[in-house]
């Protein structure tokens, strides 16, 4: 028979490992600030998918305002989850916020490529306008959340 503790070496094979854990960053005080701005911006959302579906149904009908209004729901929705994964991830483990925030981005962008490729694979008459609703969602989202950072954001 072969002596098992002479394959491992000392410093694993001691069970009284009394080392102190590393010290992790305290958890903030408030994390509320980074979820903040989601109703303001949701609320611009929801106006502006009206108004991209009003626009849409002048310009070419129901399945222009369809399009339209589910192009601004779509970047509506995609921020929101990656806004909310984010912060949670900030809150409860920091070291997780970049990969999380990058499966996050990689799990939507996939999603979006998808659903342009099949939208524009298909005979549907609102594609144009999914296209440039998703494009005033994200021009409209991102100015109002940078606007929001810069002028009512959280204060030091």
């Amino acid at each position: 028979m072969t002596d098992k503790s002479a394959a491992v070496p000392e410093a694993y094979a001691r069970d009284d490992d009394d080392r102190p854990l590393p010290d992790l960053p305290p958890l903030p005080a408030d994390p509320r600030w980074r979820v903040a701005h989601l109703p303001f911006l949701s609320s611009v959302a929801f106006a502006l998918m009206l108004c991209a579906a009003s626009v849409g149904y002048f310009v070419g009908g129901a399945a222009a305002a369809l399009g339209a209004g589910a192009g601004v729901l779509i970047v509506t929705i995609s921020y929101t989850m990656s806004t909310l994964v984010i912060a949670w991830a900030d809150t409860v483990r920091p070291a997780l916020l970049m990969p999380l925030a990058l499966m996050t981005y990689v799990l939507k962008y996939t999603i979006l490529g998808l659903v342009l490729v099949y939208g524009l694979a298909s005979e549907w008459s609102g594609k144009a306008e999914l296209g440039w609703g998703i494009v005033a969602g994200v021009v409209v989202w991102t100015a109002v959340q940078a606007w929001w950072f810069t002028r009512l954001g959280r204060k030091k």
